[in-house]
């Protein structure tokens, strides 16, 4: 559902619907009440509303109890259409010879070498025949209308005037349904109405109005007449088709019940008071966030086939190019994915407004999806796995998904995973594209029979959706990558129990802590940002002063808890090696010195100490700032560097001299007094915390010695 912005009222033009039935005629911008309300006569026109002309007997199944059906269930839609055989047969009938004189049209193009020649125009009959086939074939257009990347140019252009330039039906229909399931007459409920509809799309339309109670400007969303009944019988015929396809093609995945979940929900899409529902529990959870806007829903003027809204003036996201709200539209979704488990899965161009006041705007919330905790962890450990090529834990995150039975062969599944991902993943998170992922995989979900699961079939929708309008104007754009740094700066922050053992296992490896796994996650995470001004300057690089305020903001917060665990025993250990390195050099210092004495080649340090110092001293560049710490070439858990105990203590000693200078430490000490009073006490407890740390390991090494 679009609504395009109008003029004010008073100067509201003639020709408000033009844009989506040209042939219509110009009639005033609203009717005022309380004269009677009647939709103008409409002329003749082979445009307007193609389906009830090309379908409308499939209206005859509304009157046998089709038209009813609130929840999805195909055994009843079964028993409904078995009722009325011969409508089935007339449906099976026109589905066929519909798409057979299409693609026989394209045969004959390409015998004849004019397929370019007549690209345009077929692209502009398939857009047709689908409107003549009704809302369920639309549905799956503006699906696939938003995915730049995967349809031809002519095709997407016409595919994507079904996101909201659907011919309407009758307003004269419209405003019957509007009295009859509201209760009243329409100038007791309405000052002010158009008297065309603003939008037309598969399902219904929208019409502008004013309330007579208030003066608000509200937008009337009309069911159209025999859309379930039309939806039903498809559903029946695409299930089928479904099942025949899986039987003949061998298909791994059940595609019976990724159409069963998919009606389930245009059925829900149907009943608008689960849509004014939804709308409300979208505003609460995610109207907050900065410069989204959620319009208000009026639910005592909404019934299942009517709904009330607040009016929404805006431009189509794909059309205005602002990379700030695609970048707001972004962390909406990561929200509504992976924190709160509740999305819009129907994201298309339609449903995406930049408002006149540069906020981004979410509309028509009938499809909307629900993602379980233990599934939203699932999909963050895959990401995770995935982004540090970890594919034997990979392979186990797709038999938590339910892409694979628990009895799946996991190492040749790990096997071919990293043959067919490695090249992929390897150009780094931010080159990652979504749809290459899911073109990459598909040779080897099929060998090992993965399996789609019916839920993920709307996640995969909402995403690739997303994805697909970034494309349109950035051809570069990748959804993973512009998702991965909250998926980073969650895993660090959030404290789910499963997450704190993902982040664990990712930084440690066998023992060894792998500080460049948690640099590259606070890498990222300094990446997850919304605001207007960081986002409009596309600053490449942050800043010494916010990264080491984005790092304290993430460890002295009660989230941060875990990673700040890990760093004071990390530092912990780094001091103890250095001074146990410090002591080793006064030592030999001193034996030097004595006269006729050889100096001593052994040392207390053990490869475990040498490896506690490279941590140390990455640490120390990582609090030093962005730029000095991606000037470090050394490598952390190498066993090559700094052989030389003298040369590599001379090189902590001299980060810690650049680190003391009052040009380095600057940054460090600015940003405490911006901190929150309670980051800045937890700041103060650090110190006497680390040195109990040290206490300990010195005491536990002591009795060591001592007595082993």
């Amino acid at each position: 559902m679009l609504l395009l912005p109008p003029p004010s009222l008073q100067h509201f033009p003639a020709n408000f619907s033009s844009n989506f039935s040209s042939k219509s005629p110009k009639q005033p911008p609203f009717r005022s009440c309380p004269q009677p309300l009647r939709a103008v006569n409409r002329r003749p026109s082979d445009d307007v509303d193609s389906f009830t002309k090309k379908s409308g007997y499939i209206f005859e199944l509304a009157s046998s109890e089709a038209d009813s059906l609130i929840e999805y269930d195909i055994k009843r839609i079964a028993a409904i259409c078995r009722r009325k055989p011969l409508i089935l047969l007339r449906r099976l009938f026109q589905i066929g010879t519909t798409f057979g004189r299409w693609f026989g049209a394209r045969y004959i193009d390409s015998l004849a070498e004019k397929s370019d020649q007549m690209f345009e125009i077929r692209a502009a009959e398939l857009r047709k025949l689908l409107l003549e086939l009704g809302p369920a074939y639309v549905k799956i257009a503006q699906a696939v209308s938003s995915r730049a990347d995967l349809i031809p140019p002519s095709y997407l252009d016409e595919l994507s005037l079904l996101q909201d330039r659907i011919a309407p039906f009758s307003s004269e229909v419209a405003l019957n349904t509007i009295e009859q399931e509201l209760g009243l007459p329409v100038d007791e409920l309405f000052s002010e109405i158009s008297p065309e509809p603003t939008a037309a799309a598969s399902l219904g339309q929208v019409y502008q109005a004013r309330l007579r109670h208030s003066g608000q400007l509200v937008a009337i969303k009309v069911q159209r007449p025999g859309v379930q009944a039309a939806i039903a019988l498809d559903i029946l015929i695409l299930r089928f088709i479904a099942g025949i396809v899986k039987r003949a093609g061998k298909f791994n995945s059940d595609l019976q019940a990724v159409v069963d979940e998919w009606a389930s929900s245009l059925f829900r899409e149907m009943d608008y008071v689960k849509e004014a529902n939804n709308g409300l529990k979208f505003r609460k959870l995610y109207g907050g966030i900065q410069d989204v806007l959620v319009p208000e829903m009026h639910m005592k003027l909404t019934t299942q086939k009517v709904l009330v809204m607040e009016w929404v003036e805006g431009q189509k996201l794909s059309e205005v190019k602002d990379i700030y709200l695609v970048e707001v539209g972004v962390y909406c979704s990561f929200n509504q994915l992976l924190e709160y488990g509740f999305y819009h899965a129907d994201p298309h161009p339609g449903n995406l407004l930049r408002t006149s006041d540069g906020k981004l705007a979410y509309l028509d919330f009938g499809m909307m999806g629900e993602f379980r905790q233990e599934l939203r962890d699932g999909f963050i450990e895959a990401c995770l796995h995935l982004v540090n090529r970890d594919f034997d834990s990979l392979a186990k995150d797709f038999v938590t998904l339910g892409f694979l039975p628990p009895t799946a062969d996991k190492e040749a599944v790990t096997k071919a995973l990293t043959g067919v991902l490695q090249s992929a993943v390897a150009k780094g998170v931010r080159n990652i594209s979504f749809g290459d992922l899911l073109g990459n995989l598909g040779t080897t979900m099929y060998k090992f029979k993965f399996q789609i699961p019916s839920y993920f079939s709307l996640v995969i929708r909402s995403l690739a959706v997303l994805e697909g309008i970034a494309i349109s104007f950035d051809p570069n754009y990748k959804v993973l990558g512009s998702t991965y740094p909250w998926i980073a700066r969650k895993v660090l922050t959030d404290s789910s129990p499963k997450l704190k053992s993902s982040l664990q296992a990712l930084l440690y490896k066998e023992g060894v802590f792998r500080i460049d796994r948690l640099e590259s996650l606070l890498s990222e995470s300094l990446r997850a940002r919304t605001e207007r001004a960081l986002v409009k300057q596309q600053i490449a690089q942050t800043s010494s002063k916010v990264a080491i305020k984005q790092v304290l903001s993430f460890t002295l917060t009660e989230k941060g808890a875990f990673v700040r665990e890990i760093l004071l025993q990390e530092v912990a250990k780094g001091m103890d090696a250095l001074g146990l390195a410090t002591l080793d050099s006064l030592t030999s210092m001193a034996i030097t010195s004595i006269p006729f004495v050889a100096p001593s080649s052994s040392s207390s340090l053990t490869e475990e100490d040498m490896t506690n110092l490279r941590t140390l001293r990455r640490l120390m560049l990582l609090l030093s700032g962005p730029q000095q710490n991606s000037s470090s070439t050394m490598e952390v858990n190498g066993n090559n560097a700094y052989k030389n105990q003298d040369k590599y203590l001379e090189d902590i000693l001299s980060v810690f001299y650049q680190f003391s200078s009052v040009q380095e430490i600057l940054p460090v000490l600015s940003v405490i007094p911006e901190l929150p009073p309670e980051m800045q006490q937890q700041l103060l407890l650090l110190p006497a915390d680390l040195a109990g740390r040290l206490i300990s390991r010195a005491a536990a090494r002591t009795i060591r010695r001592m007595f082993l």
